[in-house]
């Protein structure tokens, strides 16, 4: 369904969710989908993470380990993917948080997880950009090894330089966005057949399957090779981060509550086939462990690239497809992480939210969220110059903080999944639904025997002055009764999958503070769990100064009223 019809339908289920239609939808399925393999670019990843899991576990531990990380991640994001077809908006994990929790704890809950998603979506642009800088300096040194001495601050000024073409892509020529998508995954297929074609071509010798299937590395100096694969199983897991970066352009994508779940399964099948054959290809094509190891470049790929084809420029070559593809994936993370905290300055979630909630009217993109969002994350990188070691630990947020952002709502779902009747079918119409009091849109049947203190309650906020100066009640909303949306696993296999993807992320989550390597001294410790920790503190501590005075949950304008008035017929 496209063209009006379509667009009237879009914003019937934005208005159903409390809010009206203010970005653009320019993102169908094929151009959001190429956003989403981008997203992820796994081949890519799998190239610039590998050191972390042949350090600990060696060849099988990473092989085994990817297959473990995509097959698990999979399941995380099937739950994500259920979430977003019930609510498809850009708030994403907090407003699920609110819809989900009880009337007690919903508001603080939602508030710490919006901090938890915009924070951890931030890191990941300072991520990804200086994957792109350091990755940029390392074909530099590749090209020039005796005449170029690379420092830290050069790095950070390549990766600051990398954010701006990206920022002005953002915001200058958004509507390009969705060509440039697409050309992207092409390029992003091209480069990998070129690359594994060129690879199996012209490495000799191979290390044989027994090196690739069987032989493992601890060198860590774990107590236990069984430690040493959970600490390098976090390079692969890092490998399909961020794809729910989706889930945050929900108010910019026709038929949302299908198309995402879509997109995100099908970019997920992708990247794994792809990332996995790359996984090997690099394991075979490994060459001598110690010199790739100890490449002056920053990344072992480029060392193989090298000794592979036996030619600076045509490793040169190869590097700079993964160094566009890499700076086109900080592009579209930029594009999601601006959402993401623009949805949660427009619920007043965050410091300066008028102004963070501003959409510009020419390019319908929130401007002021990208800058804010692209300057803190070059500001983080500055930590770089001082310590690569104290970077990484702020970095630690691009796993700790998103799947802590994951399991929340995902463990909600589940206790609504066990819970015979809280779900409806999709498609159910809520009877006794009052549409002039959104908060109060439980059907009467699942509320008449609730005590009168769960029933849920209207609350008001004060009237906020809006960006165009009228004075525009809101009041604080998400649908009170849960009904499945049109994408979900039924059933026991659907409680099954919930159970395995919630027990995944407490995993993750525990190996994620880990140290890299025993014996542990200052400048060698994770830190991950203090950084995530602190976030989550200043989020509560925050709230109860400042937050809990302008954050009452997802807000919604009174017109919206009018919308969900006139399509409640078709809801």
């Amino acid at each position: 369904m496209t063209g009006p019809v379509q667009k009237s339908a879009d914003d019937a289920v934005l208005a159903r969710l409390g809010k009206k239609q203010v970005l653009r939808r320019r993102f169908d399925f094929w151009s959001l989908f190429g956003f989403a393999v981008c997203e992820l670019i796994t081949w890519e990843t799998v190239l610039a993470l590998f050191s972390q899991g042949l350090e600990n576990g060696g060849p099988s531990g990473l092989l085994y380990g990817f297959i473990i990380a995509w097959s698990s991640t999979l399941s995380v994001y099937t739950v994500i993917s259920e979430l977003a077809s019930m609510a498809p908006i850009a708030a994403g994990q907090y407003y699920w948080v609110y819809m989900l929790s009880s009337e007690r704890y919903r508001v603080f809950a939602s508030y710490v997880v919006g901090w938890l998603t915009s924070l951890a979506w931030i890191a990941t642009v300072a991520t990804e950009t200086l994957f792109a800088g350091t990755m940029l300096q390392g074909l530099i040194v590749l090209d020039y090894p005796s005449s170029f001495v690379p420092a830290d601050w050069q790095a950070t000024l390549l990766t600051w330089g990398v954010a701006l073409v990206s920022t002005l892509i953002n915001a200058v020529i958004p509507g390009m966005l969705p060509r440039i998508e697409l050309g992207t995954v092409v390029f992003h297929i091209a480069g990998f057949i070129a690359i594994i074609a060129v690879l199996w071509h012209f490495t000799d010798p191979f290390h044989s399957a027994e090196f690739v299937f069987r032989s493992s590395m601890n060198e860590g100096k774990w107590p236990s090779q069984g430690i040493s694969y959970c600490v390098g199983f976090l390079g692969n897991v890092a490998t399909f981060v961020g794809a729910d970066a989706s889930v945050h352009l929900a108010e910019e994508v026709s038929n949302a509550a299908t198309t995402i779940p879509r997109v995100i399964t099908c970019s997920m099948i992708l990247n794994g086939i792809v990332g996995f054959i790359m996984m090997i290809t690099l394991l075979f094509c490994l060459g001598d462990v110690d010199s790739v190891m100890d490449s002056n470049t920053g990344f072992p790929f480029l060392s193989i690239f090298k000794n592979s084809v036996k030619s600076t420029a045509g490793a040169t070559v190869m590097g700079a497809v993964v160094l566009i593809l890499t700076w086109a994936c900080a592009t579209g993370i930029i594009t999601s992480s601006s959402r993401m905290t623009w949805a949660f300055a427009r619920d007043r979630g965050t410091p300066f939210s008028r102004i963070l909630s501003k959409v510009d009217p020419r390019t319908q993109v929130p401007i002021v969220a990208i800058c804010v969002v692209v300057t803190i994350a070059c500001l983080l990188t500055l930590i770089n110059i001082g310590s690569p070691t104290a970077f990484n630990d702020v970095i630690s947020l691009t796993i700790t903080g998103f799947y802590g952002s994951y399991l929340v709502p995902a463990s909600l779902l589940l206790y609504h999944r066990l819970k015979q009747g809280n779900i409806l079918p999709h498609g159910s119409v809520v009877d006794g639904q009052d549409i002039e009091n959104p908060l109060e849109t439980r059907d009467a049947a699942a509320t008449a025997d609730l005590p009168k203190d769960e029933i849920p309650k209207k609350e008001t906020s004060t009237n906020p002055v809006t960006d165009d100066g009228d004075e525009q009640g809101r009041i604080t909303f998400a649908p009170t009764q849960l009904v499945w949306g049109p994408w979900h696993i039924p059933g026991l296999l659907g409680i099954i999958n919930n159970v395995y993807a919630c027990l995944y992320m407490v995993f993750v989550i525990f190996w994620s503070v880990w140290p890299p390597a025993t014996p542990v001294a200052a400048d060698t410790m994770n830190y991950s769990v203090v950084v995530t920790g602190g976030v989550i503190i200043f989020s509560i501590v925050w709230y109860f100064i400042r937050g809990r005075k302008e954050y009452k949950g997802p807000l919604v304008d009174k017109e919206v009223v009018e919308i969900i008035r006139g399509v409640h017929g078709d809801l």
